[in-house]
């Protein structure tokens, strides 16, 4: 199979530019314009060429893309100009800059010229910036003929990226970059533009409607405020205040949790938080405006950054970010399968909660799990000394949110909080008789905890040791069954305030933050990572039947006939449901849905 490495060149401008606009709207708009690209065949000379689109087209079409492997950095750029406007489709995609994240670490960062400096094969040119504002028509020859140098020389530098870096990262990530790529490149999902309007309107009306009934006091005052949020159902968040020592409401702009409400599936409270923090529209208002215009230009590509977590998980991007999309959002559904097809979604069943308990070799209960018993009701069991005939729906709810949040090492009084976020009232004193209770139900997973602790010693010290089935190999990090590692950058021990505690370096953004991490939140990056990677086989496994069309979190979504659905389900839910060979004995399972629409499913 041949190797094809591309790159485009586009015009844009001050105005115009992907710092403006997201990818799909800077590629489908009508100002898009296409100045150049080049090609290299393997490792061959890259070749430029720029002319009319019809010029390019003839171009393009010469090289053998049905039988060969596209590499680009940002492939979803390149790939969705080279789809979208010039109707290709390669056999199969790499992309430099999602073998940089998972290989390197997503704080190295993912330019072509970072990479390039990292790995020493060259420098990037700098032309790009000498041709801001220009048409292909305003190009003198030799300008042009400087531009494809530069062009040329992207190729080159990501090229011999690919080739220092494909041997390194295992053939399933590999799969999944293609399949990530696809999922924005070879859209599929259509969007209802007439629901899409009518809801447009309803939630503006319904932000107007909630902020008449509310003057500025009541929405700035901490109590008044409080007492909206209660009238909605929601329990205002609190934090410990560092002047006073004493618990306050969480309403400033960076308290997480208040932020978070920003995504609650009520306009009306969206409304109210939005207002509070000073925004013009809700997300729900912003997310069917950006929905609405996409319908208007096309299909939905799906947007995903691959790795875009240090744990793997994908990430949101080009400002939708379906993975926030609210369980109860009736955006839902107006994302639609095209005609004679339905989607299938199916969600992985706690399955981090499996992969603790597997893990940790706690196997009583990877046992509950797998005998498919209510482990929820089992801790509720433990908890209020009772059977488990006997456990009341509001006790199984206290048992569920112990499985799912006692898991990592988290404490009585956070954990007090966690449930009163869902409306539950408790003592901190029953707060640490309940987290008690987990410890002494599942000592396995302490322990676990501890093995975390000793393994961050291990990757600060470059010692060798092992966390459960995997091996921690020094500063390279914790290493997982696909090949990779759970990496902690610059490690280190800081002063805070009256006691020490380990940090390593996190980029957000331009920025690098210190970000604190302890034995149980080791264990849980290592367990969501371990999710990722099921789900990623998983992912791999239905593709080869059905389109893939969307991941998110622990479930994944694909299209089918309509006229197969029953059968398309039933092989869905058995990949979903199947082991995989470094974990024989981690009890899965899933639940799945399908109808017309995502949120039909």
């Amino acid at each position: 199979m041949n190797f094809l490495t591309i790159d485009f060149e586009t015009y844009y401008s001050p105005e115009f530019s992907l710092t403006k606009l997201t990818t799909e709207e800077y590629i489908r708009d009508e100002l898009f314009e296409v100045i150049g690209v080049a090609v290299a065949v393997n490792d061959g000379a890259p070749t430029w060429f720029s002319g009319s689109f019809n010029e390019l087209h003839q171009f393009l079409v010469q090289y053998d893309w049905d039988n060969s492997v596209a590499i680009a950095h940002n492939a979803q750029f390149d790939g969705a100009i080279l789809n979208w406007r010039f109707g290709i489709k390669p056999k199969k995609w790499a992309c430099t800059l999602s073998m940089g994240r998972a290989l390197i670490g997503t704080e190295v960062g993912g330019s072509l010229k970072t990479l390039a400096d990292h790995y020493g094969v060259g420098v990037k040119g700098t032309e790009v910036e000498d041709a801001k504002g220009y048409r292909r028509v305003n190009f003198t020859p030799q300008h042009l003929a400087t531009y494809g140098e530069y062009c040329k020389n992207d190729v080159k530098l990501t090229w011999e990226l690919f080739l220092l870096m494909q041997g390194q990262l295992p053939k399933l990530e590999h799969n999944l970059i293609d399949l990530t790529i696809r999922m924005f490149t070879e859209p599929a999902l259509l969007l209802d533009k007439l629901f899409l309007t009518d809801y447009y309107i309803t939630v503006q009306n319904a932000r107007r409607h909630t902020l008449a009934q509310y003057n500025e006091d009541e929405l700035m005052s901490n109590d008044k405020f409080a007492e909206i949020l209660k009238s909605f159902g929601v329990v205002p968040p609190t934090k410990t205040s560092k002047t006073t020592g004493k618990e306050t409401y969480a309403f400033a702009k960076t308290d997480e949790e208040f932020k978070a409400l920003l995504e609650h599936s009520s306009q009306f409270v969206q409304a109210v938080v939005a207002a509070r923090l000073g925004a013009k529209s809700t997300i729900e208002e912003t997310r069917t405006k950006r929905f609405l215009d996409i319908a208007n230009r096309g299909t939905l590509p799906v947007m995903l950054r691959y790795y875009a977590a240090h744990t793997g998980r994908w990430g949101g991007d080009d400002k939708i970010n379906l993975q926030n999309l609210p369980r109860t959002s009736l955006l839902k559904g107006a994302i639609l399968a095209p005609h004679g097809y339905v989607v299938i979604d199916s969600d992985s069943s706690q399955i981090e909660a499996r992969t603790l308990a597997w893990l940790a070799q706690q196997n009583d209960l990877v046992e509950a799990f797998e005998n498919g018993q209510d482990v929820y009701k089992i801790m509720a069991s433990a908890i209020y000394s009772k059977g488990e005939a006997e456990i009341t729906k509001d006790e199984r709810f206290v048992g569920k949110t112990t499985i799912l949040g006692a898991g990592y090492g988290m404490g009585a009084i956070k954990f007090k909080a966690q449930l009163k976020t869902f409306g539950v009232e408790i003592e901190e004193a029953e707060s640490k008789r309940i987290i008690t209770t987990y410890r002494e139900t599942y000592p396995k997973i302490v322990e676990l905890w501890k093995e975390g602790a000793l393994a961050l010693k291990a990757i600060m010290n470059d010692k060798h040791t092992k966390l459960g089935i995997l091996d921690v190999e020094g500063k390279k990090g914790v290493k997982l069954p696909n090949g990779l590692y759970i990496k902690y950058p610059n490690l280190r021990v800081v002063q805070n305030e009256d006691k020490s505690e380990l940090v390593y370096d996190t980029k957000r953004g331009r920025q690098m933050i210190a970000t604190r991490i302890y034995g149980g939140k080791v264990i849980e990056n290592v367990c969501q990572a371990l999710a990722r990677i099921v789900i990623g086989e998983q992912m791999l496994m239905i593709a080869k039947k059905y389109k893939v069309v969307m991941t998110v979190h622990d479930a994944i979504a694909c299209i089918a006939p309509e006229q197969e659905v029953e059968t398309a389900k039933e092989y869905v839910e058995l990949c979903m449901r199947l082991r995989p060979n470094w974990a024989s004995e981690l009890p899965l399972n899933c639940e799945s849905g399908s109808g017309n629409s995502y949120g039909d499913c």
